[in-house]
């Protein structure tokens, strides 16, 4: 089994591919793909790599499947023997990403078709 941490919108993420994640909005069109330079650690197999704070050399490659609206959240704010309330709302937007490979200099440790492989195979 292979993954990998890495780092975006300010929140570190334990990612593994073929799977999707829902992370902070990135700037980049629908089915359009992503590599994410910010990698903390990769493990594949036996063999694992720790950053300092990053992994050289090391991306993670996505596809961006689509952009939307996060649940809402409700802030309520009061004040006891005061009367005074606020309820406020936010929905965040968030970018469902597919992790398709995670890459060592150049080399693909794993990707979406051998992890496949690998759940078909147990």
């Amino acid at each position: 089994m292979s993954y990998a941490i890495i780092e975006t919108g300010g929140k570190q993420l334990r990612v593994e591919p073929g799977r999707f994640y829902d992370i902070e909005l990135l700037p980049v069109e629908e089915d359009g793909s992503v590599s994410i330079e910010k990698v903390l650690f990769v493990a594949h197999e036996d063999d694992v790599h720790i950053g300092q704070p990053l992994v050289e050399g090391a991306t993670v490659e996505g596809t961006v499947l689509r952009h939307f609206r996060a649940r809402k959240v409700l802030v309520y704010k009061m004040k006891p023997k005061k009367k005074t309330r606020k309820k406020r709302g936010h929905r965040q937007e968030v970018t469902r990403l597919m992790i398709n490979s995670i890459n060592l200099n150049g080399a693909v440790l794993a990707s979406a078709e051998t992890a496949e492989a690998a759940t078909a195979a147990e």
